[in-house]
C-alpha cells in the first residue's frame, strides 16, 4: 500500500471564506426585484456562478433590464416563471420541458 498524504488542516486555507467579502460559488440566492438592488450586484452574484431565484415586484422586463442583456451575453439563462426571475450563471441550463 502507498503512502499518502492528505494535510486537512491546510485545506481550509484554500476555501473561501464569506466573512472575507467573498462569496461561495454554487449558492441559490434568493431575493427580491423590486429596483432596490443595484442591477450590477444581481449581475456580480450571477456571474459568480450563483443562481438567483428573484420574487418580481414590478414589470419584469424594467426591472431586469440593468443586468439581463450581460447575463445573456456571458450565456447564462433567464426565465421568468409564476412571478419569479429564474437567473443562472454560465453552464447552469434551466430545463423547461415540463412546463
Amino acid at each position: 500500500m502507498s503512502d499518502f498524504n492528505l494535510d486537512l488542516r491546510s485545506v481550509e486555507d484554500h476555501l473561501e471564506d464569506e466573512e472575507d467579502g467573498e462569496s461561495f460559488e454554487g449558492r441559490v440566492v434568493l431575493g427580491v426585484l423590486d429596483g432596490t438592488t443595484d442591477p450590477a450586484e444581481w449581475l456580480q452574484t450571477v456571474l459568480g456562478g450563483n443562481v438567483l431565484v428573484l420574487n418580481v415586484d414590478g414589470d419584469v422586463n424594467e426591472l431586469a433590464a440593468g443586468f439581463a442583456r450581460e447575463v445573456r451575453d456571458e450565456d447564462g439563462e433567464l426565465v421568468h416563471f409564476r412571478g419569479f426571475l429564474i437567473v443562472t450563471p454560465p453552464g447552469v441550463d434551466i430545463d423547461r420541458e415540463r412546463l
